[in-house]
């Protein structure tokens, strides 16, 4: 375990977001190591505060006890050099953390005492194993997906908050050929509907595809979406969901500023998909509902907003961000390349 002495105190910034050059953005947080690029945010409730930790590449860990005000530094000493793309926190003191690589680099690690140390939960000794996402009902209901092998989607379940067991092979969703998720912002993979009883999973390469289980993933449905597919680099990279409407964005992250068929919505619990009529301003890796009807995708050419239910996306800034995470109704927070993270005050 690897924890530095010193936390990092910076203060917030209130930003109204809209049409806002990226020089007016100042972050909340900018790590001395620009090499990082963070895709992993999760928040949780602790006391009178939120408890906000964030995870990236070369073992980048960081831990907010207060909604933002100060971060301090985390690290896993087995996890050296790997890239942490997602986490799940449960307070201040417990958090899941995955990394993500073929070839026996895919691990899930948890601590319960604010990081001071971690627990090496899972690894898989398969070379093709690639964890893309961790979601958690609660501390000790969650399930984990790997991109395919010979043809299955690997599903990992933990109902104890230790022991992490795959899913029985026959009732696993059945991949394309090239099928995979992406893993982008642990955004591919999510829960809905009354106590996150349904899970959804959305994928790319040969279609953008959406899977949903009613039943603890024993069984699943199936929907192609209109998100631009057709080769290794596009499809959905990101799900969200309120109440009945699921939104998913997505395109092709080589071609980061094309704006065609980057965004989808479903008003029926996934059954069926619409583009948006007005789309995002490119290339989207992360979405997230933040009020009734109103939502924000993140990219790396910038940010938007929709006020309609992903009707119509209007641009909020040219931030360049890999996740966003909604803290409350009108605050939200990025995190992205160069190791920064920044908060908007949306109105």
């Amino acid at each position: 375990m690897r924890l530095a002495s010193i936390a990092v105190l910076i203060s917030l910034f209130s930003i109204t977001a809209f049409a806002l050059p990226q020089a007016q953005i100042p972050p909340i947080f900018r790590s001395a190591n620009p090499n990082s690029s963070l895709r992993g945010l999760s928040a949780s409730q602790a006391g009178k505060n939120r408890a906000v930790w964030v995870t990236g590449s070369d073992d980048f860990i960081l831990r907010s006890p207060d909604s933002g005000k100060t971060f301090a530094f985390l690290g896993i000493d087995k996890a050296k050099g790997q890239d942490l793309r997602g986490v799940q926190s449960f307070g201040s003191h417990i958090a899941y953390v995955f990394s993500v690589g073929t070839e026996n680099k895919s691990h899930i690690y948890k601590t319960t005492n604010g990081g001071r140390s971690w627990q090496v939960q899972y690894s898989d000794p398969r070379p093709a194993f690639f964890l893309d996402g961790l979601i958690c009902r609660s501390e000790k209901d969650c399930f984990a997906i790997s991109d395919p092998i010979d043809n299955k989607f690997p599903i990992l379940h933990t109902d104890d908050g230790e022991r992490w067991i795959e899913l029985p092979n026959e009732t696993e969703p059945t991949a394309l050929p090239t099928e995979g998720l992406f893993a982008a912002s642990n955004t591919s993979m999510i829960l809905c509907g009354a106590n996150n009883n349904d899970i959804f999973f959305a994928t790319g390469g040969p279609a953008a595809r959406v899977f949903h289980s009613s039943d603890n993933a024993r069984t699943w449905t199936t929907t192609t979406t209109p998100i631009l597919s057709g080769n290794a680099t596009a499809g959905i990279f990101s799900l969200a969901c309120q109440d009945q409407t699921l939104v998913a964005v997505g395109g092709d992250y080589r071609q980061p500023t094309a704006t065609k068929a980057v965004a989808a919505y479903s008003t029926d619990f996934g059954a069926t998909w619409h583009l948006s009529d007005q789309q995002p301003a490119g290339y989207r890796s992360a979405v997230t509902a933040i009020a009734p009807n109103k939502w924000i995708a993140a990219g790396t050419t910038g940010v938007d907003i929709s006020t309609d239910n992903a009707v119509h996306w209007n641009p909020v800034n040219q931030l360049t961000a890999n996740a966003v995470l909604a803290l409350d109704a009108n605050t939200v927070l990025t995190a992205g390349p160069k190791a920064f993270i920044t908060k908007l005050k949306i109105p």
